[in-house]
């Protein structure tokens, strides 16, 4: 699982979210940062609110009596598979180092210029390529 801070850079640089069951998500408040919530229908479930905002539904009281949250206080956390769809045309190739470095390799300019993200995990790896990706950096 990526870190909360690197899912709220992707979704700071454009990255959006049409929230499906499976996807997990967090709050971020000093109490709930550490906890990683998923949308399920048995106990999360996206819902539209009184005001048409879109909120998540807690059923029953598993989660510490939330009742539901808006959308726009969650912040997505992208699985390794939702990272790589989200690339698109740009990703190129993931492989493993000797060293168990997981390397993603992009097309980062418009010319096919090719550019490489290492981390120690291959979501880490996504996850740093799809922001050079959005920002073109």
């Amino acid at each position: 699982m990526i870190d909360i801070d690197v899912a709220r850079r992707l979704q700071d640089s454009g990255l959006r979210w049409a929230p499906a069951e499976g996807d997990l998500f967090t709050i971020d408040t000093e109490l709930l940062r550490e906890e990683a919530f998923m949308l399920s229908s048995m106990v999360v479930e996206p819902a539209v609110g009184r005001a048409g905002e879109h909120v998540f539904r807690f059923n029953g009281t598993t989660e510490w009596a939330l009742d539901s949250v808006e959308q726009h206080e969650a912040i997505w956390i992208p699985r390794e598979d939702q990272l790589r769809t989200a690339l698109g045309p740009a990703f190129r190739s993931l492989h493993r180092e000797g060293d168990g470095v997981f390397v993603v390799t992009l097309q980062a300019t418009a010319d096919g210029e090719e550019r490489q993200l290492r981390a120690p995990h291959a979501e880490d790896a996504y996850a740093g390529a799809l922001l050079v990706h959005l920002t073109g950096g």
